[in-house]
């Protein structure tokens, strides 16, 4: 099957609506008295928006609809100051161009002169509970085209998962997904894409990996573009799967001063991966991307504290155990 980005953005939309829909659903029910009949979440169209297009309602997702004056646009959906939810942002975007950013380049040089698509969904979740973790997912798809040249495409994406408390209950069980989704595509699928997780979400300054890992796989067109469009909507569609069952174990546990001091700290990592590591941010920024969505992925609260080192024995200073590559299967 020749390639076909129309269909890849029929994909990407429907999982970025039915995301923030589930998101929404956990909201409600957070909000939802025990005792009172559980009321389903607005849909998108029902939502009452202001002049500027964004939702005055807590706990639903607001949206920006824009358009890229270099070509393409994208949603932008972020959930703020929710129960469960202090920021979660979901983001899809069609973006095109006739020349492609040096990052793009750099390793491609049969990529110079092309003209480009690049569309994806990408997400980040920052729970208000430091027991709950942040969460990440990515699936993209990126064309050029030459006349009189054969088309270049591949796939990429992933998700990752980022504890500041960890359990190994949860970190097995979002490896497990992640494997079994991996299963139909091969036995060498999961390993594979677990080693280039824990090795690109990886702080090489700080010598600790960003999270416990998951899934990250970029440049796919083997086995031809059927083959690695499902394996991108597996990605896609997997994330909820292994994201919300911890979400619920996680989200009541009750914490104070203590763990949401360290929480915003540890989200200090988070910021220094992506403004200095991320090549999503760099390509985004680089190529004249809209930079409110580019950077929706950072925490909305976040503290740096010089020379911090966490109390030994503690459950704070437990976390550097799992900061480092591990077989949790």
């Amino acid at each position: 099957m020749q390639p076909n980005v129309e269909k890849v953005d029929a994909f990407l939309r429907d999982l970025q609506d039915r995301i923030c829909a589930a998101l929404e659903r956990v909201e409600a029910l957070a909000l939802t008295p025990p005792l009172a009949p559980r009321a389903a979440p607005p849909s998108p169209a029902a939502r009452a928006r202001d002049e500027g297009g964004r939702s005055a309602t807590a706990g639903v997702f607001m949206e920006d609809a824009w358009m890229r004056p270099a070509g393409g646009g994208g949603r932008t959906r972020v959930l703020k100051s929710g129960a469960v939810f202090e920021q979660a942002g979901v983001n899809y975007s069609r973006v095109t161009g006739d020349t492609l950013p040096p990052s793009a380049t750099a390793d491609r040089p049969q990529l110079a002169g092309r003209q480009w698509t690049a569309c994806g969904v990408s997400l980040v979740v920052h729970p208000r509970n430091p027991y709950v973790p942040t969460a990440h997912a990515n699936v993209r798809y990126f064309d050029a085209d030459k006349a009189g040249e054969e088309p270049v495409w591949w796939f990429g994406g992933g998700f990752d998962l980022t504890p500041f408390y960890p359990f190994d209950e949860d970190c097995a069980h979002w490896h497990g997904v992640a494997r079994d989704l991996c299963a139909p595509f091969g036995d060498d699928v999961y390993p594979r894409c677990k080693k280039w997780c824990d090795e690109y979400f990886y702080l090489r300054h700080r010598n600790e990996t960003r999270g416990v890992g998951g899934l990250f796989f970029d440049d796919l067109n083997e086995g031809g573009f059927e083959r690695c469009f499902k394996f991108m909507q597996a990605v896609g569609n997997g994330f909820l799967d292994a994201y919300l069952p911890i979400l619920e174990r996680r989200k009541g546990t009750p914490y104070g001063e203590r763990e949401r001091e360290f929480q915003l700290y540890r989200r200090g990592r988070y910021v220094e991966f992506n403004l200095v590591y991320d090549r999503g941010t760099l390509f985004g920024l680089q190529s004249g991307g809209r930079s409110e969505s580019i950077l929706m992925s950072l925490p909305p609260r976040v503290r740096y504290e010089y020379g911090y080192v966490p109390e030994p024995g503690s459950p704070e200073a437990r976390l550097a155990e799992y900061l480092k590559p591990r077989e949790w299967l």
